[in-house]
């Protein structure tokens, strides 16, 4: 393999070609003329930039500018068919997998029983194929596949270190989703999905520090910083729930699920017992009613009480965070963070600032639809651009 230089006429081009795809998918169809003027390229450079991405089939004509006459006139877009991949999240009784094209358009979506087979890798495996089949293309042309799960996912491995609700992945099912699937295979955290979907779509855009606090029966917080997840040295980075909380006991066996001292103050025990202090849970059945539901409920009824006694104990975990991390920005999501909106996202904002010196704003998400399924799909469209658009020179000579 020849050695590049730095100013080589192929390194040269291959950037050029990449800032133009790029552009391309942000901004929509350019002419050959706008391309230039974004980029700083002549009209020569971009009509041979664009002709090389048409002749690779990346780009195409996809219309006229109005008014415009000529080939000046023509309207390039990149070609969503060009490259595909798929998403997948990973629960205990479903598994929701997604397939999108190079564009981000999410063009299938299937959910399975992960019961029907009761194995990772047959389960993933028959999740991939219906929604292949669902989007009309063949397995064999995803170019990335993100799989989100609740957990701690080993980041030298790749593997779950450890999930208290889906034993079967374990050390070893990576590399046997791989074999079957091929190498682009990737096991990610969900929550840190959700704050990678927040990021690309959400409340996070164009934010690089920021955090986001995942609200529901289970407590989790993704870390973004340098528009990167922070893991941390065993993927064990963003494990909230564990939080010692004054007031609260802290666990004597860390195997055991819920112990956590943060996740005995918010999780949907504690929420239930405090929707019934307010008058919000009571009659047959209240024991069943999801914490998120007290929560919506509270916000269309004007439980002021309950909300502002929330909002406190969510402030104290982000009160934690803040004055570790400094974010700047902490954006709500997770049902109950959902459920809350604006409502309990100001109300945590306020109350962080009455305990902390830092005063982070608080958002609540914008992300629509499934942020874990949105988040494997932005990571895996990430490795295919990648791919894809770091590869339109080859075979061209210097």
């Amino acid at each position: 393999m020849p050695r590049r230089h730095p100013g080589t006429p192929r390194l040269l081009r291959r950037l050029n070609d990449r800032a133009a795809l790029e552009l391309l998918l942000a901004q929509g169809p350019l002419t050959r003329g706008e391309l230039g003027e974004h980029t700083g390229l002549s009209k020569v450079t971009s009509g041979q930039l664009l002709a090389r991405l048409e002749e690779r089939g990346l780009v195409e004509v996809s219309g006229r500018r109005p008014g415009g006459r000529g080939p000046n006139a023509a309207l390039y877009a990149v070609v969503p068919s060009s490259a595909y991949v798929a998403g997948l999240e990973v629960l205990p009784g479903q598994v929701t997998a997604g397939v999108a094209d190079i564009t981000g358009e999410l063009i299938a979506e299937v959910a399975v029983d992960p019961r029907e087979t009761g194995e990772p890798v047959k389960t993933v495996h028959s999740a991939v194929g219906r929604a292949c089949d669902a989007a009309g293309i063949a397995l064999g042309r995803l170019r990335a596949l993100v799989i989100g799960t609740r957990g701690v996912v080993d980041p030298r491995t790749g593997d779950v270190r450890f999930s208290f609700d889906l034993p079967s992945w374990h050390a070893g099912v990576l590399a046997d989703l791989r074999a079957t699937l091929g190498s682009s295979v990737t096991i990610e955290n969900d929550v840190n999905l959700v704050a990678l979907a927040e990021h690309a779509y959400g409340a996070a855009r164009g934010v690089e520090d920021f955090v986001l606090v995942w609200a529901g029966v289970g407590q989790g917080l993704g870390v973004m910083l340098g528009g990167r997840p922070h893991r941390g040295s065993t993927g064990g980075a963003g494990e909230i729930g564990w939080l010692p909380v004054p007031g609260e006991p802290l666990p004597v066996n860390v195997t055991e699920p819920q112990s956590g001292s943060f996740q005995r103050l918010v999780g949907a025990a504690a929420m239930g017992r405090l929707a019934a202090a307010h008058g919000l849970r009571s009659g047959p059945g209240a024991d069943r009613v999801p914490a998120a539901d007290m929560v919506r409920a509270a916000v269309e009824t004007g439980k002021d009480g309950f909300l502002d006694e929330v909002a406190e104990r969510l402030a104290i975990g982000v009160a934690a965070v803040t004055v570790v991390l400094d974010p700047g920005l902490v954006v709500l999501s997770g049902d109950v963070g959902r459920a809350g909106g604006q409502a309990l996202a100001g109300r945590v904002e306020k109350a962080v600032a009455r305990i902390c010196p830092s005063r982070p704003k608080v958002a609540v998400t914008e992300v629509e639809g499934n942020p874990v399924l949105r988040g494997a799909l932005a990571a895996a469209l990430d490795q295919a651009r990648e791919e894809v658009f770091s590869s339109t020179v080859d075979g061209i000579p210097y």
